[in-house]
Parts: C-alpha cells; sequence; structure tokens
C-alpha cells in the first residue's frame, strides 16, 4: 500500500524505539494525537453538516401554514430526512472503509448542496420532501469525519478526541433550530435552505484543502460493494455490544426527536404564544448540554461507560416528566430540554467509545451500523411524536418520550459485567 505524508498512517502502529543521545538507553516513542486545529476543523464540519438535518424541525408550524397541511404530515418533513440519513448510514458511510476519505466527502457535500438547493425552491410540500429526503441521505459525512477523528487519535485519549468532535456536532444540532428560527422570521424558510446550500459550498471548498489524505486499509479494501454490505451486517452479529449500543442510543434519539419534533407545536400554542424568534431562542436553552460531550469522552477513557450509561437513561425519562408536570412552564421546560440534551449526547459518546475499540479496521462499518439503527430510532420518534402530540396533546407525546430511555433502562439492567479486556457494552 504507498505510504502518504499523513499524521493518521501509524496511529495504530508501535514506532520504534530509539535510542537516546545522552544515555544510549532507549526511549518509548511519544504518543502524538492530531493537531488541534484539525479537531477543531473535523468539529465545525460536523456541526455544520449534522445542522441541515435539523432546521425544520421549528419550522414545522410555519410549514404547516405554508402548504396548507396538519402537524402529522408536517412532522413527517423530520421523519423523511432522518430516514434518509439511515439510508446514507447503510449504504454509504461503509464506503469510508474502501475510498480515500477526503475524495468521498467532497463528492456527498458536492450532492447535498443539490439537494438543499431543490428543497429552498420547493413548489409544494411533496418536492420538499423528496429533497429531504436526498439531503438526509448524503449529510452523512459527518459520520465519516466521526471514525476519521478515531483513527487519528491514541488509544489512551480517543474517547476525549471523539468527544471532542461530537461537541461540534451536538452544538450544530442545537444552534441549527435558533438560526432556521431567527433567520426564518426575519426573512422566511425557503432562504434558510438556500443559505446552508451557501455553507456547504465553502465547507466544501475548506475541506478539499485540508483534509490530509487517508488511505483505507485492511480486508475491506478487496470486497465488492455488496461484500461491504454483508460485512457491515455481519458486524453486527459479531458484538453484542453493538447490538446493545445501537439499541440504547434509537431509544435515547427516538426520545429527543419526540422533545424536539413537538416542542415548537406546544410554544407557538397557549400559553405562550410565541413567534418563530422566540422558539429559536428556547432552543439555545438546550444548547448547555452540548457540554457533556467533552466530560462524557473522560468517563469513557477512565472506564465508566456501564454505570454513566444508566445514569443518563434514567435522566432522560425525568427530563420528560419534568416537561409533562411542567407544561405550563417555560422553565421547566427549558429545564427538561437541557436535562435531555445532556443525557442524550452522554450515551451517544459513551456509546461511540465502545464501538471503536471493537475493530479498528471497520470503524467507518461500525460506526454505519450504530448511527442508522439511532436515526431509524429518530425518525419513528418524531413521526410517533406527532402522532402522539396530535391524538392526545403533550401529555401523551410526554409519557411517550418518557417510556423510551425507560425501556433502554430495563435493557441496560439485563446486561451481564463485562469481563476483564471485553469492550463494555
Amino acid at each position: 500500500m504507498p505510504q502518504h505524508a499523513d499524521l493518521a498512517n501509524s496511529r495504530d502502529t508501535p514506532g520504534e524505539a530509539v535510542p537516546t543521545a545522552e544515555t544510549g538507553t532507549v526511549a518509548e516513542p511519544a504518543v502524538t494525537g492530531p493537531p488541534r486545529r484539525l479537531i477543531v476543523l473535523l468539529a465545525v464540519s460536523c456541526g455544520l453538516t449534522v445542522a441541515n438535518l435539523y432546521y425544520a424541525q421549528p419550522l414545522l408550524s410555519e410549514l404547516r401554514h405554508a402548504f396548507g397541511i396538519s402537524s402529522a404530515t408536517a412532522g413527517s418533513l423530520v421523519t423523511a430526512t432522518q430516514l434518509g440519513y439511515a439510508l446514507g448510514l447503510l449504504l454509504l458511510v461503509p464506503l469510508g472503509d474502501v475510498i480515500e476519505k477526503r475524495r468521498l466527502v467532497t463528492v456527498m457535500l458536492s450532492l447535498t448542496i443539490g439537494s438543499l438547493v431543490l428543497s429552498g425552491l420547493a413548489p409544494g410540500f411533496p418536492v420538499l420532501l423528496i429533497a429531504s429526503l436526498l439531503a438526509g441521505t448524503t449529510l452523512v459525512v459527518s459520520q465519516i469525519l466521526l471514525p476519521f477523528a478515531a483513527d487519528l487519535a491514541p488509544d489512551e485519549s480517543r474517547g476525549q478526541v471523539v468527544g471532542q468532535v461530537m461537541s461540534g456536532l451536538l452544538t450544530g444540532i442545537l444552534l441549527s433550530r435558533t438560526f432556521g428560527s431567527v433567520l426564518a422570521g426575519a426573512t422566511n424558510w425557503r432562504v434558510v435552505y438556500l443559505t446552508s446550500a451557501g455553507l456547504m459550498a465553502v465547507l466544501t471548498l475548506v475541506l478539499r484543502s485540508a483534509l490530509p489524505r487517508r488511505a483505507p486499509a485492511g480486508d475491506a479494501t478487496a470486497l465488492s460493494y455488496g461484500g461491504l454490505l454483508r460485512s457491515t451486517a455481519r458486524l453486527m452479529r459479531k458484538h453484542p455490544a453493538l447490538r446493545r449500543r445501537t439499541l440504547y442510543q434509537a431509544a435515547m434519539f427516538g426520545a429527543f426527536s419526540v422533545f424536539w419534533t413537538t416542542i415548537s407545536f406546544v410554544l407557538t400554542e397557549p400559553p405562550f404564544h410565541y413567534s418563530q424568534w422566540q422558539v429559536g431562542l428556547f432552543a439555545l436553552a438546550a444548547a448547555g448540554g452540548v457540554l457533556v460531550a467533552p466530560v462524557a469522552g473522560r468517563w469513557a477513557d477512565r472506564g465508566l461507560v456501564r454505570p454513566m450509561t444508566a445514569v443518563a437513561l434514567a435522566a432522560a425519562a425525568l427530563a420528560f416528566a419534568i416537561a409533562g408536570v411542567g407544561r405550563q412552564s417555560i422553565i421547566a421546560l427549558g429545564a427538561a430540554a437541557v436535562v435531555l440534551d445532556m443525557a442524550t449526547q452522554a450515551t451517544l459518546v459513551l456509546g461511540q467509545q465502545v464501538i471503536y475499540q471493537l475493530d479498528g479496521q471497520a470503524r467507518a462499518r461500525l460506526n454505519s451500523a450504530f448511527m442508522a439503527t439511532f436515526f431509524v430510532g429518530g425518525a419513528a420518534g418524531s413521526q410517533v411524536g406527532s402522532y402522539a402530540y396530535h391524538a392526545g396533546g403533550w401529555t401523551a407525546a410526554s409519557l411517550f418520550g418518557a417510556a423510551l430511555p425507560a425501556l433502554a433502562l430495563v435493557g441496560w439492567l439485563t446486561e451481564l459485567r463485562p469481563r476483564k479486556n471485553r469492550p463494555t457494552p
């Protein structure tokens, strides 16, 4: 395999010991991680790309009026985007193990730009729905960049590096609601999509010039595309820890989606009567939750995955209890948003630390299986949450949201304690 002048090529291969000039003794090679500027770039890139999945959430009320559709139909826009994302995770992310990553990222972002332009120019809701599905499929760029960051990091700090990049991704999720609401309030919803298309064009050029080339390695490079997808399914069967973490995160992201898909309806109705920009400001209340991602990475590096997973699952259920009881209080709803976002972010970072330890040559495929299930849960949460709100209001949506992490916690109770040197599920 050709060698590339890239700091990542030898991450998993110990360097040779070198005698020091002063003592003649053998010194261990220093273990270095990726440059700080590269971590920042990866974090910002993940945040900007994944934000496109969530611009529609605070706009659902406006879209409902613009197209003359019901709240349940409007909620299907979020579902379509997340289903598209799940398809991209299953069908495109595994290519990160066999195609040079910078090239793959460039192609996928170019397709994203076209989908966003189509969204902004959509003449009717069906076109917007199709464009959102297509955009969701190509927005999995962030899930190619995350394993890339894990590849660059040394074993002893991988959780921290992944947590730092995840903090950028999660900041993008949180601020996307504010950005979308404020921009739509000042202009209209179409400008949100067209502005994002411009941002993606700039990001494509920056990543094309700044990302180091990283050639794929391992047995996967000899696989056909069909073989690559089958090997992803085999990884799911092979690793019980992967199956558990995908189910936990599907439940958590389902709960997360229930809350953020329906909260815009709550805030624009009595007693609040919030405008679009006020809904966007509410989304900022949850931005503090992003601070937990690097902390969760450190928990993972210290071997606290199992206990902190239980704490996060319980906290998510508690968040919906707070939201349900405090339906008339913006303070209670804001507190619930912060707790829920912190819990979701914590389980995500903890889960990624587990799966990235399973096979260093298959991180893109492991991430594909993990995140695809994760987003199927999110899509289901968005759609069922919309129907629950339509049928029984905020009380029904809150009960459904609380049930998801509660069920995951029941599953956690069935775990066997991990043996030494085995990845914690």
